[in-house]
């Protein structure tokens, strides 16, 4: 949860709680587990509730494969590793994921796969892909990748954890696009 008062700083305490591998809280009566499953980003977390996973952006639908890692602090072996803490699961725990490609326009955008459906049919991690092909295709795939349009805005944004920047003397508030920088 976002402290208000809290000027815009880099050190997590705009948070009220930061979490660590293995730390679990109370969500109501439900008990919520937070795996560090970095490789995306140093920052990413699942969150593991009882037979379901949150997976944020470690795993997409079996047919889009697993998130980029040419982000800053990203790592395609690291990625890999917390992919497979995920793949160990029973095979019929649900994963809710974060985004949904729809196949590229191939089918209806979906919020839940299996461990069981990952393990068969993701195209980066299946059963039988390892560490030097996956980063190989993970790696070959970004350089194919164009910046997410909408990155510069999200990340102003997210690490204000949701909130805007603070608005002008005349109420306005801006997101800052470089003009020259990329």
């Amino acid at each position: 949860m976002f402290n208000e008062g809290t000027e815009f700083q880099r050190d997590g305490s705009q948070f009220d709680r930061l979490f660590e591998d293995g730390d679990a809280f109370q969500l109501g009566e439900l008990l919520v587990q937070a795996w560090h499953t970095p490789g995306h980003t140093p920052a990413c977390m699942s969150f593991v509730v009882g037979d379901a996973v949150f997976v944020g952006d470690t795993l997409f639908m079996p047919d889009s494969g697993t998130a980029r890692v040419d982000f800053p602090g990203g790592d395609a072996r690291t990625l890999y590793q917390s992919i497979q803490r995920i793949l160990s699961l029973p095979g019929d725990t649900r994963l809710y994921l974060c985004h949904d490609y729809g196949g590229e326009g191939c089918r209806e955008v979906q919020c839940m796969t299996t461990v069981a459906e990952e393990r068969r049919a993701n195209v980066h991690v299946r059963d039988g892909i390892e560490l030097p092909e996956f980063v190989a295709l993970r790696e070959a795939r970004d350089r194919s990748l164009a910046m997410p349009q909408l990155i510069l805005p999200s990340l102003q944004v997210n690490m204000r954890a949701g909130r805007l920047p603070p608005a002008d003397q005349d109420g306005r508030v801006f997101l800052k696009l470089p003009v020259n920088g990329l």
